[in-house]
């Protein structure tokens, strides 16, 4: 004996409505009965159907199929009443289907059946050929047709002609209308300044792009490290895992932008602590430019020497006339600025260094040898004998 449906149970079901079809649309469904030639399938919403039960014969005659089991079918029609559906698209009723499904943007079950001049063949609908151009393929950056042989995959029929015998699809759009969902369903969990784990899709010279649950964001290059990062390709490969912060969030231009140096800290911090006024270092000349050259003290800090404190008092055109690119140097901290994280630095002349090497062990002279008018002055023991 069946339970008693709740109240809610109840009002629930009598709330529900119809679901309306259009011919060529398919629909997932359970199967709630079998009879001698048909078989009745629930759509919900109080919606059923009809499917000819042979269509779940196997070559022996067996039923392949119980009741409780989804399966899928095609709304071809209505009929004294009866809603008829069929799960083997062919004939009229295929060249029906693929009308009503380009008439109206619905997605088409296709086999991928090989690569042909421009793009590939999908077999739809049974005996259907249709064209896909690579363009539409949505095979994404250095994908190939090898990957998506032999798949079912969905499409959209972009084009429909000579009753079915011109057909022209589109996988790409499926994509976008997928990732356009994802993000309209992530837009509202993701915000500026938050940690999130993405995967490397591909590398570039200019920055690495991150899959974010499903969608895409850009690490730039110049966000990786608070120092230069000279090959990025040395730092991430595609299908590593990687921890940044959102940066930039810009849906309109549909921008996200990544941080994994915001993650990292802040090497300006305390600058003024570990470099003074008048402290020395070694540096390392990372860029020069008509005005100076800039010194890497460590990741992220450089500083900049004019190229009038390059010049020793010589005139110099530019910095490359006394410096080379990844030298060396010992350089004096002149200035410090930490909101404009800018260091002003001078080289430490020789005359300096050998000064303050040999300083401490020279001596001071305990007499004076005079003025040279004092030593003409003074007399010779010949003069005092004349």
């Amino acid at each position: 004996m069946e339970e008693e449906k709740s109240f809610a149970e109840l009002l629930e079901a009598a709330d529900q409505k119809p679901v309306r079809l259009k011919p060529g649309e398919s629909v997932e469904a359970v199967i709630a009965k079998i009879s001698t030639d048909w078989v009745f399938i629930d759509l919900g919403g109080k919606t059923e159907g009809i499917v000819e039960k042979n269509e779940f014969l196997d070559k022996e005659g067996q039923l392949t199929v119980k009741e409780g089991d989804t399966v899928k079918a095609y709304f071809l029609s209505s009929r004294h009443g009866e809603r008829i559906f069929t799960t083997r698209v062919s004939g009229d009723a295929a060249r029906q289907y693929l009308e009503e499904a380009w008439q109206n943007g619905i997605p088409v079950e296709g086999i991928v059946e090989k690569e042909i001049k421009g793009g590939l063949e999908v077999r739809i609908a049974g005996t259907y050929r249709a064209f896909c151009p690579f363009s539409q393929a949505g095979l994404g950056r250095g994908g190939t047709a090898a990957t998506i042989l032999g798949q079912r995959l969905p499409f959209i029929v972009i084009e429909y002609g000579e009753g079915g015998r011109k057909l022209i699809v589109s996988r790409r759009r499926i994509l976008e209308e997928e990732e356009r969902q994802r993000k309209e369903a992530i837009k509202g969990t993701l915000q500026a300044g938050m940690k999130v784990t993405g995967t490397v899709r591909s590398v570039r010279d200019f920055g690495a792009f991150i899959d974010i649950g499903g969608i895409e964001a850009l690490l730039p290059i110049s966000e990786i490290s608070w120092g230069r990062v000279e090959d990025i390709r040395e730092r991430f490969a595609a299908g590593q895992t990687v921890e940044a912060v959102i940066l930039n969030l810009d849906w309109v231009k549909d921008r996200i932008t990544l941080s994994i140096k915001e993650t990292l800290p802040d090497p300006w911090e305390n600058v003024e602590t570990r470099y003074p006024e008048g402290s020395r270092h070694q540096g390392s000349v990372a860029r020069l430019a008509d005005f100076g050259a800039f010194i890497t003290l460590e990741p992220g800090i450089d500083g900049l020497i004019p190229i009038s404190r390059l010049s020793k008092g010589k005139k110099i055109r530019h910095p490359r006339e006394v410096l080379v690119q990844g030298d060396t140097i010992e350089v004096v901290v002149e200035s410090t600025d930490r909101e404009k994280r800018r260091l002003s630095l001078s080289p430490v002349a020789p005359e300096e260094e050998r000064e303050d090497s040999y300083s401490p062990y020279l001596q001071k002279s305990s007499r004076s040898f005079g003025s040279l008018g004092d030593m003409m002055n003074k007399k010779s023991p010949k003069d005092n004998n004349s």
